[in-house]
């Protein structure tokens, strides 16, 4: 879990592997950087991301929804995409 790139309006974070409750610290942690909130547009990249739980998926949820930019998810596959939809977290952001 990085964040990949920042501009000022965007910033890039990529996740990579299973994204389990173990990591939910760690991830609170990464969507708390200030860097982020000072973005306009977030982008989430998703493509090596094997698994998520849902605690996880809330925990971006919250970030999202609490951020007054707008967010993207890109690369999620298919079972990652059907958890992150089950959360609700395509009625906060785009899912490409």
């Amino acid at each position: 879990m990085v964040i990949t790139a920042v501009d000022g309006r965007h910033a890039e974070v990529t996740l990579s592997g299973d994204i389990s409750t173990l990591l939910l610290r760690d991830l609170e942690a990464l969507l708390a950087d200030p860097r982020l909130h000072a973005a306009e547009h977030w982008v989430l990249d998703l493509h090596k991301v094997t698994g998520i739980d849902l605690a996880c998926v809330y925990a971006l949820l919250r970030a999202v929804t609490e951020h007054s930019g707008t967010a993207a998810v890109c690369g999620a596959r298919r079972a990652v995409l059907r958890t992150l939809r089950h959360a609700g977290l395509d009625k906060a952001m785009v899912i490409e």
